[in-house]
């Protein structure tokens, strides 16, 4: 009796398990048609927005281009890029701007100019000039933050003003006072910073006589 009763359970027990392992294989089924169908509309949808000329005509040689400079500027990897959309000639075909000129807004001669780069060097020596209370502070961190943060800009203005010789000249031995002054600063010599500087400070203002 106890057999028959045990053989009942374990058979109901099993048709119980039985419609959901086989509602899962029909759930995953769907899931997978549905996912298939997605995915094929999404593709059909991408390839209509595809141009036509992506396609090659029958006959027709592959074309291909250079940067623009070597084979077919109109082909589908160029597009209108590299000049070819342009009214006027470009400075370089990886430029959207045109040569230096009569038209253009950069005037190397305009006193608006001329000031801004004056009043650049002057703000350096300024800071120039606090550099030995940093060094008699011991403070070299100071020193070495003012010969980077604002000296980027004192390069460029100095680069652009160096016209001549003679002036291109006397920035180079400004630049290297001012590498001398990094240099004594990273090994801590007090002495030498502020020999260096005072050279960087002289070469500033004989810099400045020329323009």
């Amino acid at each position: 009796m106890k057999s028959v009763i045990c053989f009942v359970a374990l058979a109901a027990s099993a048709s119980a398990f039985a419609p959901e392992a086989n509602n899962a294989r029909v759930a995953t089924s769907v899931n997978a048609e549905a996912r298939r169908e997605v995915f094929g509309k999404i593709a059909a949808a991408g390839a209509a927005f595809l141009p036509v000329a992506a396609n090659a005509a029958v006959g027709e040689s592959p074309r291909f281009s250079v940067f623009g400079l070597v084979g077919d500027g109109t082909s589908y990897s160029e597009g209108a890029a590299y000049g070819t959309d342009q009214s006027e000639q470009l400075y370089s075909p990886y430029s959207v701007y045109s040569p230096l000129g009569e038209k253009s807004l950069y005037k190397a001669d305009n006193a608006e100019f001329l000031a801004r780069k004056k009043a650049v060097l002057a703000e350096t020596k300024k800071r120039l000039q606090k550099i030995p209370g940093y060094v008699d502070k011991k403070e070299w961190f100071n020193v070495k933050d003012e010969l980077t943060r604002y000296m980027y800009e004192t390069r460029g203005a100095v680069r652009s003003l160096s016209t001549s010789v003679t002036q291109k000249e006397k920035a180079e031995v400004f630049f290297r006072a001012l590498e001398d002054t990094y240099g004594a600063a990273t090994l801590k010599k007090g002495d030498v910073v502020k020999a260096s500087n005072d050279k960087a400070i002289a070469a500033l203002d004989a810099f400045s006589a020329t323009i």
